[in-house]
């Protein structure tokens, strides 16, 4: 009878395992290995985790669709806008330190800002809410491309460029606005950029694969970028930044704060689960207050229509409302998604982060089934 019921106990710890199905979540490979069999991406590593650690990671497809090299868990992705999150992070750190607070008008800090007929806070520029452009304005139209500014200079042009309406009456998103705050951020520091994220999140998080400007000995672990044309992914070469002169940010001097991070799940995961944890991770380091997560991942933006039905955004990051549940996900779900179609989500009131990392832009269909399928594993 012992043997009997140590082999049942066995076989339900292999289908269960942090409160998921196992069986289920072991259906993503193979869900992913169709959209590649059907020639819609190249290959697409996921992760699906808790705050008590990784419950399932895998990688499937390709590297590169040419060589058919296979793709693997530790490959490092171009991440662009949900590098946001970590920027409104900064932000809060500061704001912790009493450096700042979010409802600071922006001129306070950066001076050249005054000049701005509308006066726009920083926690306007969290929610893009403050008016500023999408991206950058004749004069340096060729910046994201480029990068061939710094960061101070870059500020410098926004601040003379008038805003589209009046802070705070619409939702427009705006990196911009995001360029602006990593501004902030170097001021208050003394540390450039792309230093306070290695120096401040990166490196006590254990975040190990995560750059703005990656060393040439990481070059080769990132995947080829593609976009979807035709319904085909083609090899992005029109893109600096994507198969152009600019992937690797090489001679670079802007730090694109508003999409400028490589990373791997693995290393997203590490800050993801601190948040979730209520801004202590799992090493111990403390990366935010308990409350500053909680303010974080409010609703910021009214009744103001943003991104989709049912979205708000907090800061530097979208929040589900309360009363929606796009694709399975809690009211109160946030995350982010990046222009080559990485995404992850954050739920707290599931106790569940999921990470998927693609590098082609366009289509969605992959993103979506990958979220279903992990809250279909939920076993509570």
């Amino acid at each position: 009878m012992r043997v009997l019921w140590a082999g049942l106990l066995g076989a339900a710890l292999l289908t269960a395992q942090g409160g998921m199905d196992m069986g289920r979540l072991g259906k993503i490979p193979g869900r992913m290995q169709e959209f590649v069999a059907a020639g819609k991406v190249a290959g697409v590593v996921t992760l699906v985790g808790r705050a008590s650690g990784v419950v399932d990671l895998k990688a499937t497809g390709y590297f590169d669709l040419a060589t058919k090299a296979p793709l693997r868990t530790d490959h490092i992705f171009q991440i662009h806008s949900m590098t946001k999150p970590m920027v409104a992070l900064g932000i809060l750190m500061l704001a912790e330190e009493g450096k700042l607070s979010i409802a600071d008008p922006v001129e306070k800090h950066l001076p050249e800002f005054r000049s701005l007929a509308d006066k726009i806070t920083l926690q306007q520029l969290m929610t893009h809410t403050a008016g500023m452009p999408l991206n950058p304005p004749p004069g340096i139209g060729e910046l994201h491309g480029a990068l061939h500014k710094p960061l101070a200079d870059v500020a410098l042009v926004y601040s003379q460029t008038p805003v589209g309406f009046r802070p705070g009456s619409k939702w427009q998103y705006s990196n911009a606005g995001i360029a602006v705050l990593a501004r902030v951020i170097e001021v208050h520091s003394g540390l450039r950029f792309e230093e306070f994220l290695a120096k401040r999140i990166f490196e006590p998080l254990g975040m190990k694969d995560s750059f703005i400007f990656p060393p040439k000995e990481k070059w080769g672990r990132m995947p080829t970028a593609y976009i979807l044309r035709d319904g085909v992914p083609v090899k992005y070469t029109s893109d600096p930044l994507g198969e152009g002169a600019m992937k690797y940010r090489d001679g670079a001097k802007y730090s694109l704060p508003e999409g400028g991070v490589y990373s791997t799940a693995s290393d997203l995961f590490l800050l993801y689960q601190a948040l979730l944890r209520d801004g202590k991770a799992a090493n111990g380091f403390r990366l935010l207050s308990p409350a500053s997560v909680r303010l974080m991942r409010m609703v910021h933006t009214g009744d103001l229509a943003t991104n989709g039905p049912g979205m708000g955004w907090g800061l530097g990051t979208y929040v589900v409302r309360p009363g929606f549940s796009p694709m399975g996900m809690s009211p109160g779900t946030y995350g982010h998604g990046g222009r080559y179609g990485t995404f992850y989500f954050i739920d707290p009131a599931k106790d569940l982060i999921g990470i998927f990392m693609i590098h082609r832009e366009g289509g969605s269909d992959e993103r979506t089934a990958f979220v279903q399928m992990a809250y279909a594993a939920l076993l509570e």
